[in-house]
């Protein structure tokens, strides 16, 4: 994935690289004497994975620099924030960031997600999904792209008939009753949402609202291949790729899945929904 966190943390692969030849070593000598996996050399090298302080304190030690150290360090701070802001990924519309959402979703075979006031992109239908992107745009002030910006939300939906993909979703119920357009487009998102109760690559469950919550319903985050996550807020997107962070995300998405129903009790709470906005 192409993004100013991986460009970044490239570049710090490349400048361990780059001290490992200048000590003489090769990675597998490095290793040895770190007491590593080969596969962390590399993989730290190339940027597949994410240095800690005590690796980057460890390398430039072996290799002969330990006053390199606190550069290293600096530039892994710089890596920690994780940010995109949306101003600056939207300049062009918001066409081109749901394009890299498909490139994204078809690159991933299993992700776990949970939100709190919105149904998710992956589950939104045409009409639900124009009034959020036009709300959107006139927040951020963002290009007008709203047509192509909805055909391409829609392309992202097609991972959902590719077999070997999971999507285990969860959303607090009161996604369900926060009111995005008219009363028919509401009804329409949430018979979208009573169909994709049982197919094989979906698990959708809902937190309901009286239910005995192990902790608060926090922020809506993503769980990419058990590699990432994705958190957005209303000026930036966040990603994290830590074993710390992952622990920590994996963990909040269990117990929230804990107090979730699924099944025929998610469609009952479904239809509380659709006969409320009936009832309007």
């Amino acid at each position: 994935m192409s993004t100013d966190f991986q460009h970044g943390r490239e570049a710090l692969g490349a400048r361990l690289r780059e001290l490992r030849v200048e000590a003489g070593l090769d990675g597998k000598s490095l290793a040895e004497l770190l007491g590593w996996q080969r596969s962390k050399v590399s993989r730290l090298q190339n940027g597949r994975q994410t240095a800690t302080d005590e690796d980057l304190e460890a390398w430039a030690g072996v290799v002969g620099v330990p006053e390199q150290a606190a550069e290293l360090q600096a530039r892994l701070r710089g890596l920690e924030s994780q940010q995109r802001p949306w101003r600056r990924q939207l300049c062009a519309g918001h066409a081109p960031v749901q394009d890299r959402y498909v490139v994204e979703y078809r690159r991933t075979a299993t992700i776990r997600g949970y939100e709190a006031t919105v149904i998710p992109g992956l589950f939104q239908t045409p009409a639900y999904a124009r009034q959020l992107l036009m709300q959107n745009a006139q927040l951020m002030r963002s290009p007008r792209d709203t047509d192509a910006a909805v055909q391409a939300r829609m392309r992202r939906q097609e991972v959902l008939d590719e077999p070997g993909k999971l999507f285990r979703v969860l959303l607090w119920e009161a996604a369900l009753h926060a009111a995005v357009g008219t009363r028919e487009v509401m009804a329409g998102q949430l018979d979208r949402l009573v169909g994709l109760i049982g197919m094989s690559t979906v698990e959708l469950g809902i937190v309901p609202l009286g239910a005995p919550m192990p902790l608060t319903p926090k922020h809506g985050f993503w769980i990419f291949d058990e590699e990432r996550v994705v958190v957005d807020t209303i000026n930036t997107e966040l990603q994290y790729d830590s074993a710390d962070d992952l622990a920590l995300y994996g963990r909040v998405w269990d117990q929230l899945d804990q107090a979730a129903v699924h099944g025929h009790q998610a469609h009952r709470l479904i239809a509380r929904a659709r006969a409320a906005i009936a009832a309007t």
